[in-house]
């Protein structure tokens, strides 16, 4: 199913304007997340998409050219997973799956047939006949996945499907839903904060900010052409280098760094992996603390501009903490960039 939105914003009462007028086009079978920190109305588009919220005026939304704008929530056809799964601890692994297939009133063919197709899809074969308490983080949340697709919905809704589990599970499971969705095919929406988990499972990302879209994009395209400082550190960790620009040198407190060309009034940003330890860089800090993570060490500096942080591949050696460095960056690795909205 296509999706498109125009011109949906929400003023709750008071006058506390939760989104701004905002447009998004979502193509048959692409999955889109809806990024950025907490309250920036990433969840609220969610449930107005979902029919749990009402716009304001002059919205409308679109599924497949019907437009459902007023529709109510149960007419819509849509999927949602909760963040909590929302499943029925009495009822077995397929009865939750098969519970809304009952409400619709469908043959009992049909239910048994529906059922049994999302349980293999689900990878649940084993643990159909299971109480809900006895499955793992994971399997319930590939129970909720199959319940929410069982009625065949036009659209699918994930309300932080992840935040939940903790870190280990969280990345396990991850990549297991965006094999997932895949294999359904379904047009997805899905909101989160982490944007490893964005980044792992969208087609395209739409990074929020204060109510609004600051930019979408595929993940690589938001990666490497972030349109403004706060995508670059939302998506990327970037880091923003305090200094005094002179023409295209940034005047920093360990040293002095060529830019790629003029950056008055604009944010000049890093990443921790195009910092290089470099015995003739020009930039001196010190190390404050250094830590061994697997693959790589996390060195935090100071002195340089505010506190820096260091990708070092863990074959190579680590500095001491304490240690006086010296840096450079390449000036094609700068991020020139305009401020944009804050979070």
């Amino acid at each position: 199913m296509t999706l498109t939105l125009t011109n949906i914003a929400k003023t709750f009462p008071g006058g506390v304007q939760a989104l701004l007028p905002t447009d998004l086009e979502i193509a048959k079978g692409e999955i889109v997340s809806l990024l950025g920190p907490s309250g920036c109305g990433k969840s609220t588009l969610l449930r107005m998409i979902a029919g749990l919220e009402t716009p304001d005026a002059g919205a409308k939304i679109v599924f497949d050219g019907e437009d459902v704008t007023r529709q109510s929530v149960e007419t819509r056809k849509i999927g949602m997973v909760f963040q909590s799964y929302a499943l029925f601890p009495n009822m077995s692994v397929r009865g939750n799956i098969g519970y809304g297939l009952k409400m619709q009133k469908l043959p009992k063919t049909e239910i048994e047939a529906r059922v049994n197709e999302v349980i293999a899809l689900c990878r649940l074969d084993g643990y159909a006949d299971r109480a809900i308490t006895a499955l793992s983080g994971g399997q319930r949340q590939r129970v909720a996945l199959a319940r929410a697709m069982a009625p065949r919905p036009r659209v699918l809704l994930l309300d932080e499907p992840l935040s939940a589990l903790d870190a280990a599970l969280r990345s396990q499971l991850r990549d297991e839903l965006a094999l997932l969705l895949r294999q359904f095919g379904i047009t997805a929406i899905f909101v989160t904060h982490d944007q490893n988990e964005a980044m792992a499972i969208a087609d395209r990302v739409a990074v929020m900010s204060l109510g609004e879209v600051a930019q979408i994009g595929t993940p690589e395209a938001l990666y490497r052409n972030p349109a403004t400082g706060f995508v670059a550190r939302f998506v990327g960790d970037a880091m923003p280098l305090e200094g005094r620009i002179e023409g295209d040198r940034l005047h920093l407190p360990g040293g002095i760094l060529p830019l790629p060309g003029p950056a008055r009034g604009s944010e000049v940003l890093v990443r921790a992996e195009d910092i290089r330890l470099d015995p003739q860089g020009p930039i001196t800090a010190r190390v404050e603390t250094v830590t061994f993570l697997g693959t790589h060490y996390r060195i935090a500096l100071s002195g340089a501009s505010d506190t820096l942080l260091i990708a070092l591949h863990s074959g190579l050696s680590a500095p001491q903490q304490g240690e006086n460095v010296r840096l450079s960056i390449a000036p094609e690795a700068l991020l020139i960039l305009p401020k944009g909205v804050a979070a």
